[in-house]
């Protein structure tokens, strides 16, 4: 079969080859994912306003949080089948797929039923004002109705990666791009939807493509497809789902509870246009950070079936490479914040105030962009191994431990640009304890091989 030959390729094939084979559709479809949402704030900032864009910036922890939840399922299950076919386990492997159907429908429609309820005093705390609040309430409860196809499109896509087929997943991711592209502009400016009509874009072509990777699935000619008899949730499946899952479920957690954070220090010590200068900084901080995502999909099929081989030195080979071209492109992300902050800010907002307000936000954020790179591609490492324990903790390290005390303390001295420099005084820091904890971890692995020989 296609699928497990290209899953016995990750045992033997070069290292070059195989990141060539894996990270460059996941980078494809990350990028593509990451101007998708540059997009959706382009067309609402010239289409709609600064308001707008101040609402959707207070719906990015909102984002965040139910992310946070399918990325405990998604990654979770991919690294775990990833495992399980390094191991040749191709029954448990067929029974995670089944088990993450299920427990994507219990969680997404459990999300948003709860959500809903909540809506308008969860947007308040998390920075909306009263002029704000309409345009991230109109945002959200479109993404809500969508969040099952959402949750369920982004946790198949890291099915697919994990199976042998990072194309297919590129493509879906590709596919629903397009569909948004198309869809935005239509449903904003020809149907009068304003936001909303971003948000309807949105969800649309998530479930489109959500219809064809059900698609693919039923095609028994696959490794692994839906079979009857493995949607009832094992215990056993679940736990290590979600043990594996619950790094990136932190990390989402966490990045939500801080978007909190600085979007109400930003309200404090400045306005509402602070806060909508910060929608205009993440939306770019975050096209980097995608593709360093994408770098980090296309090492978690590779480390986790050689982990599970016990095939260490491979391991060790992956993981460096996905350093060097992580670092490479935040540093490309260093270079045009720190030389042309104004020329980017200014794709997103006519606002002449908005673009000074975001172009030093830019500059400020970017300034340990050079270390983000290694940091990600570290914490991910270990996630993707099945080292749950060492991945949260770095998971933590930067959003909770290091950033939320710079978060409290600087602007107390530095005022608004306190809060900007927060973010990368917790990276310098982040990227340090990351350092530590992979010498560590080679050493751990020289000592298993050694102990082989």
């Amino acid at each position: 079969m296609e699928g497990n030959k290209a899953t016995l390729a990750l045992g033997n094939e070069s290292m070059s080859k195989l990141m060539a084979q894996y990270a460059i559709p996941a980078i494809i479809a990350m990028t593509a994912a990451a101007l998708y949402n540059m997009i959706d704030s382009i067309f609402i900032g010239h289409g709609v306003g600064v308001l707008a864009m101040t609402g959707l910036s207070i719906t990015f922890p909102f984002m965040n949080l139910a992310a946070a939840f399918g990325a405990m399922v998604g990654l979770g299950s991919a690294t775990l089948i990833s495992v399980k076919l390094g191991q040749q386990d191709y029954k448990t492997a067929q029974e995670v797929l089944g088990n993450v159907v299920t427990l994507n429908f219990i969680i997404g429609i459990s999300f948003s039923i709860i959500s809903f309820i909540f809506l308008d005093p969860i947007l308040y705390v998390f920075g909306a004002s009263d002029a704000s609040l309409p345009y991230a309430r109109d945002f959200m409860e479109v993404i809500l109705i969508g969040n099952i196809f959402s949750h369920s499109y982004f946790a198949l896509n890291a099915v697919l990666r994990a199976s042998g087929q990072p194309r297919k997943a590129m493509i879906a991711t590709i596919f629903t791009v397009l569909i948004n592209i198309v869809l935005a502009p239509i449903f904003i400016f020809y149907f009068g939807w304003g936001i909303r009509g971003a948000a309807t874009a949105t969800v649309t072509a998530q479930f489109i493509a959500l219809l064809w990777q059900i698609h693919y699935f039923t095609d028994k000619k696959n490794l692994i497809y839906f079979k009857k008899g493995t949607y009832r949730l094992k215990k056993y499946i679940v736990r290590d789902i979600l043990a594996i899952g619950m790094s990136p479920f932190l990390m989402n957690a966490a990045a939500c509870f801080i978007v909190l954070f600085i979007n109400h220090s930003l309200g404090k010590y400045g306005d509402d246009y602070y806060i909508g200068a910060y929608g205009i900084v993440n939306r770019i901080v975050f096209f980097f950070l995608m593709i360093v995502m994408g770098l980090n999909q296309g090492m978690q099929p590779i480390a986790g079936y050689n982990y599970g081989a016990k095939q260490y030195g491979r391991v060790t080979e992956i993981l460096k490479l996905t350093i060097k071209w992580a670092t490479l492109v935040t540093c490309i992300g260093f270079a045009l914040g720190m030389f042309a902050p104004h020329l980017v800010v200014s794709i997103f907002t006519p606002d002449e105030e908005l673009i000074n307000i975001a172009s030093k936000g830019l500059s400020i954020t970017t300034v340990a962009f050079p270390v983000v790179g290694f940091q990600m591609v570290t914490s991910n490492f270990f996630q993707s191994i099945g080292l749950a324990k060492k991945a949260i903790f770095l998971s933590l390290t930067r959003q909770l431990l290091f950033l939320l005390p710079c978060l409290y303390f600087l602007p107390t001295f530095f005022g608004v640009e306190g809060v900007w420099a927060s973010m990368p005084a917790s990276d310098f820091i982040a990227a340090l304890v990351a350092a530590i904890l992979l010498w560590y971890q080679f050493r751990l692995f020289k000592r298993s091989e050694n102990s082989e020989v």
